[in-house]
């Protein structure tokens, strides 16, 4: 047998092991901390990172220390209080071998324990910073609470670290005791085996102070929690009940005696040396906490408060409406009765909807695929899975716009050429906006760029359109910071006369994944504000480590001139710069002075809002347009209080990144603003063109319509009923999830029209419409932020959502219209966003309807015809105005309106090949003879869809109208001699 290698070249090789772990992980944690210092510093936000980290490393120091040195402390006086003579026990002879294993490293062992539990108590405490610079900065609310009369500032900011400093003594005291009692038990301190004596004197005082002070402090926990019942869940509401005030407040006064007494009873035995009384203590706490904290509000519950609970209950619901309207701020939002029938002539009715300008036809869902095909370019671009809308002032009048931001795809370069020179110095960035207008008039045939729908606002590259014309001289479009940014770049050159090698314009003959420009492509160099820089040999080793990659340090193109991007998402952006934040799930680009920027809305949250409902806001917030935010911090995803706090701007192409304070009285925000100063500038400093596209956030909204569906009712009683509640319905277009609200121009009390978000209600279980919800969403407006429901009166059965989109798909028309797409093989009917606007008393739905092609490559939604419902009644049509027409059974022909789509423009995909024989105008069909028969006129309507298709497939689009009107007319004729028979 050969022998093993020797003892201590194992240990040796052990220690270098553990060594280079060591240095691995410290070298990549400094690497990363440096490289997060200098990130903050190339934006100016330098003193966030400051704060963040000394406030965080001071937590971790302090606490640890406590916990280290209490635990160290208590080990070492449990040594030095060990009985000098152990009596000869078994117990005692067992216990021989553990003390000579501890005894000559109990130093090391003490050190080691006192460490340990240092470092989880200090990383406890780092991770309660929020909590910490709340309470450290703290201000009113100015509104106290009616059971405890305490200011609501005391529950927000200073209640959660009280707790967490009560908690961190209790552990302490837990914690020492079981390390000073494992001690005495290995000296002979504490001996469980013996009848008389188990413990010496001086394990006893040691046990004892700890355990007094254990009691202490959980007398302090229970005056604690006596707080907490203002934002307890367990009941039927969040926050104070009957039970809760009536039998566990009481309890709870109850159990702060009786712990004190345990307490003190342990001080004492630190003299009396006797067991008995703090033992009693124990068991009458122990007792107590299950007689009085348990039993005894369950008995008022079932026996007291379930009998008559609406009654009960009432005022203390009354508290959680009040309390839940203010913290999510619904108290102002304005009911009115609505009676949903139209109260206008039909002729009329149909002018008011033709002039609405803010009904979009253009679904950002739907069109997503079409901006993608048609404005892609190259396959390294792409846009976000949901467009934005938007306003713009073209040609002197507000118009809904539809855009997106063409991103950086990398994933889109040839497999072959994504090395890293190409992947993180070429291809950079994105380039441009791609815009169409959300409704489309006639007049808009000249911005109609490339002859195809839908009407584009801006497109191609370089960029041209109405978005370009809007600036002198166009504006800035390249994205070097978006949603779809690479990990990171790296720019800049050498020398003010050496080449350019970023891609900026691909050329009409270069190759996709070249690893420079090729032949026929413009080329740029970033010199935005933002980005780090990365020339000297120490920060291409910080950034090498960082990315673990490294070319950073190899490659040419690092040099002095070069700086390093990343970090690149706007949302991630802001969430590192305001960590205090958390980030609506939308940022949305717009066209601002020339450059493109994404606007973000921030808010400031908490779960401890006296007597307000919580709820999880990922629930609330979660609908069939949902994008999830990898980005989004939450310190807790139930809350009860909310507030638009701030406004953000990032620069997409330097990254830029600017907060201004919106919800300026939000006291949790002017905490923050004095935990962090200078990084939140105020409202007023908000570029006036900047304001102009600010709008209502949408997380906030849907927070906000999810809890108005029952705290729009602010009778108690009506509430516990629970007999008017309402829910938002399920998308039609996908019944697994939510209704998404949508941004629309909605007619508002003065005639005018105002940017909104819409929304509707449903009963709870029922299918019929119940209200009609809008915010006001023009940041620039006075009336900014008002809610306003319209109630439908509850002995009318309005049909909702659901019901509409059966209604549509089921009716006659609309079948007839679409047969031609759903029959082919090569298309399939998309429905868009079914949109619902009131609209002259009654109700408009308006549902865009459109065709796409299933074979071949390149395919896009077109958009071919207009669904609209009022009434009972559905219509169809090319254009908005003929559907309004059809539904309303008007004769004549719309008048070419705001609300009406240009001529339907021919598809490219549909045109025939070269060399096919033009198909000429056929004659309508003769009327049947006497000898016709029902089968023979069948035969041929189905002659005459065929037909149609075929017209269709040419791009005939005369031809397909005329040949879809003859097959109606043949089976109208069929169906009126089969009755006649």
């Amino acid at each position: 047998m050969r022998p093993g290698p020797p003892r201590g070249r194992s240990r040796a090789l052990l220690v270098t092991g553990v060594i280079l772990v060591v240095l691995f992980m410290s070298t990549s944690g400094l690497a990363q901390l440096l490289t997060e210092r200098l990130w903050y510093l190339s934006l100016g936000y330098g003193s966030v990172f400051t704060t963040l980290i000394w406030t965080r490393i001071a937590l971790f120091l302090v606490f640890g220390s406590l916990m280290a040195l209490a635990v160290g402390l208590n080990i070492w006086l449990a040594y030095r209080l060990r009985p000098l003579f152990r009596p000869a026990s078994p117990e005692q002879t067992n216990l021989d071998r553990y003390r000579e294993a501890v005894t000559p490293i109990r130093t090391w062992l003490l050190i080691g324990v006192a460490l340990l539990v240092g470092v989880f108590a200090g990383g406890s405490a780092s991770g309660n910073w929020r909590s910490w610079l709340l309470w450290r900065n703290g201000t009113e609310f100015g509104a106290t609470d009616e059971y405890f009369g305490r200011d609501l500032g005391f529950y927000m900011m200073d209640l959660p670290w009280l707790h967490y400093m009560v908690d961190f003594a209790m552990a302490i005291a837990v914690v020492s005791l079981i390390a000073a009692g494992v001690v005495h038990y290995l000296y002979g301190g504490i001996q469980l085996q013996s009848r008389t004596n188990r413990f010496t004197g001086g394990a006893a005082v040691q046990i004892s102070v700890l355990a007094g002070l254990f009691m202490a402090f959980k007398a302090v926990d229970y005056w604690l929690d006596r707080f907490d019942l203002m934002v307890d869940p367990s009941g039927i509401h969040t926050g104070m009940t009957y039970t809760s005030h009536n039998a566990v407040l009481p309890a709870k006064n109850i159990l702060i005696a009786i712990a004190a007494i345990c307490a003190l009873l342990f001080f004492i035995n630190v003299w009396r040396r006797s067991w008995q009384l703090p033992s009693v203590g124990v068991a009458l706490l122990v007792i107590s906490a299950i007689l009085l904290g348990m039993v005894w509000p369950a008995t008022v519950q079932q026996f007291r408060v379930k009998p008559t609970e609406a009654d009960r209950e009432e005022p203390y619901i009354a508290a959680n409406i009040d309390g839940t309207r203010k913290a999510f701020s619904l108290e102002d939002s304005v009911v009115e009765s609505y009676g949903g029938t139209p109260t206008l002539p039909p002729r009329n009715m149909a002018q008011a909807v033709i002039d609405a300008p803010g009904i979009r036809l253009v679904d950002p869902l739907v069109v997503r695929q079409t901006f993608e095909q048609r404005q892609q370019v190259r396959g390294y671009y792409t846009i976000a899975q949901v467009l934005d809308v938007d306003q713009y002032t073209i040609n002197g009048e507000e118009r809904d716009v539809v855009l997106a931001v063409r991103e950086l795809n990398q994933a889109g370069i040839a497999s072959g050429s994504q090395n890293w020179a190409n992947l993180h110095t070429v291809y950079t960035h994105g380039y441009g906006v791609v815009a169409a207008y959300g409704n489309q008039r006639p007049a808009d045939n000249d911005a109609v760029l490339t002859g195809q729908e839908p009407a584009w606002a801006e497109i191609d590259l370089p960029p041209r359109g109405q978005l370009t014309d809007l600036f002198e001289g166009g504006y800035e479009p390249r994205i070097y910071f978006g949603e779809f940014s690479p990990t990171y770049s790296i720019v800049g050159k050498r020398s003010e006369d050496a080449r350019d090698i970023e891609l900026d314009l691909p050329g009409d003959g270069a190759a996709a994944g070249e690893d420079e420009a090729g032949s026929g492509d413009r080329t740029n160099t970033y010199d935005g504000a933002d980005g780090v820089e990365v020339g000297s040999l120490w920060r291409k080793l910080l950034y090498a480590v960082k990315f673990s990659e490294v070319n950073i340090v190899l490659s040419e193109r690092v040099h002095e001139g070069s700086k390093i991007l990343y970090d690149r998402d706007p949302a991630r952006r802001v969430e590192k710069v305001a960590p205090w934040l958390t980030v609506d799930s939308d940022p949305y680009p717009a066209v601002i002075d020339g450059r493109v920027l994404w606007l973000l809305d921030g808010y400031t949250m908490s779960d401890m809002y006296p007597m307000s409902q919580r709820g999880s806001f990922d629930e609330m917030t979660d609908d069939a347009l949902t994008v999830d935010n990898p980005f989004q911090t939450l310190p807790t995803d139930d809350i009860n209080y909310i507030r638009n706090a701030v406004k953000a701007v990032v620069d997409a192409y330097d990254g830029t990144v600017e907060l201004y304070a919106w919800d300026e009285e939000d006291p949790m925000l002017q905490a923050w603003m004095k935990a962090f100063p200078d990084t939140v500038q105020p409202k007023s400093e908000i570029p006036d063109a900047v304001m102009n596209h600010l709008r209502y956030p949408e997380d906030m909204f849907k927070v906000q319509r999810y809890l108005l569906g029952a705290y729009h009712v602010t009778n108690a009683k009506d509430f516990y009923e629970a007999n008017d509640r309402w829910v938002v319905p399920a998308d039609p277009n996908n019944p697994a999830s939510l209704q998404p609200p949508y941004r629309l121009s909605v007619p508002s009390v003065d005639n005018s029209d105002m940017f909104s978000l819409t929304s509707v209600y449903t009963p709870v279980n029922r299918e019929n419409l119940a209200a009609f919800i809008s915010v006001d969403a023009d940041a620039a407006a006075d009336t900014y932020g008002t809610l306003r429901i319209k109630r439908l009166p509850s002995q009318t059965q309005i049909p909702g959502p659901g019901q509409i989109a059966n209604q549509i798909q089921s009716d006659q028309a609309v079948t007839n219209a679409l047969l031609p797409y759903a029959r082919s093989t090569q298309t399939q009917v998309v429905n868009g966003n079914l949109l619902t606007l009131p609209i002259g008393g009654g109700l408009l739905y308006v549902q865009p309807l459109y065709s796409l092609r299933t074979t071949g490559e390149g395919n896009f939604p077109v958009l071919r015809f207009v669904a609209v419902s009022f009434g009972d009644e559905v219509g169809i049509g090319r254009t908005l105005g003929e559907a309004i027409y059809d539904v309303l059974n008007l004769s004549g022909t719309p008048s070419d309106t705001p609300g009406d789509l240009p001529p339907v423009p021919e598809d490219p995909e549909l045109e025939p090949e070269p060399g096919d024989p033009e198909v000429d105008p056929e004659p309508a069909p003769p009327p049947p003879t006497g000898d016709a028969t029902v089968q023979s006129l069948l035969q041929q309507a189905d002659t005459k869809f065929a037909e149609a298709d075929a017209a269709l497939q040419r791009g005939d689009l005369a031809g397909y109208a005329r040949a879809i009107e003859e097959a109606r007319a043949l089976v109208d004729q069929a169906i009126a001699l089969a009755i006649a028979d």
